[in-house]
C-alpha cells in the first residue's frame, strides 16, 4: 500500500463576475467538478474587465462571501443575474448575499470599507503578467486557455490537461 497523497490538479478560472460569457462556462466549471470530484481544486481568479462597470464591486463581493463560506455559491448566483448586476449595481450583489443567506451588511460593509480589493487587484496584476485578456481564462498545470472569444471545445482542451496532470 503506497502513502503517497492523492494526484490533484488546480484550475484557476479567471473570470469577471459581470461578464455573460463566465455565466456560460458555469457549465463548464459543474461538469468538471462532477468529473474530477476532490481531484480538482477549482480557484476563483478575479479579472474585472474595464467595461463592466460594476465587476471589481462583484469580486470584491464574492471574497466577502468566500469569508463567510459560502464563495461559490454566491458566484453562481451572481453570475446568474448578470443583467441584474448590470441594472442594479452594488444593490443586486447585496441582494444576492442576503437570498444566500450571508450577512449582507457585512457584504455591504465590505464594498465600503474595500477589505477584498488588493486580493482582487493583486489577482488582476497576475493575469495580466501571465496573459489573460479576456474571460473566461482558465490556467491548468501553467498552461493557458482563453474562452474570452469563444469557449468552443475548451473544456475538452481542459479535461486533457487536468487528465494529463493526474495521470
Amino acid at each position: 500500500m503506497s502513502d503517497a497523497p492523492p494526484r490533484r490538479a488546480t484550475l484557476d478560472v479567471w473570470c469577471d463576475l459581470q461578464c455573460p460569457d463566465c455565466g456560460t462556462a458555469l457549465e463548464d466549471i459543474r461538469a468538471l467538478r462532477a468529473r474530477y470530484g476532490d481531484s480538482l481544486v477549482i480557484e476563483l481568479r478575479h479579472f474585472p474587465l474595464d467595461k463592466h462597470k460594476h465587476a471589481t464591486a462583484a469580486a470584491q463581493a464574492a471574497e466577502e462571501a468566500f469569508a463567510q463560506g459560502k464563495g461559490w455559491p454566491y458566484v453562481e448566483a451572481v453570475l446568474g443575474r448578470v443583467q441584474e448586476l448590470t441594472d442594479q449595481g452594488e444593490t443586486a450583489l447585496v441582494q444576492v448575499a442576503r437570498e444566500l443567506g450571508l450577512d449582507a451588511n457585512e457584504v455591504d460593509t465590505a464594498l465600503i470599507d474595500g477589505r477584498h480589493f488588493l486580493i482582487v487587484d493583486a489577482d488582476l496584476a497576475e493575469g495580466r503578467a501571465i496573459g489573460v485578456t479576456g474571460t473566461p481564462t482558465y490556467v491548468v498545470g501553467g498552461t493557458r486557455f482563453d474562452g474570452g472569444k469563444s469557449q468552443r471545445g475548451l473544456r475538452e482542451k481542459v479535461e486533457d490537461a487536468i487528465d494529463r496532470l493526474l495521470a
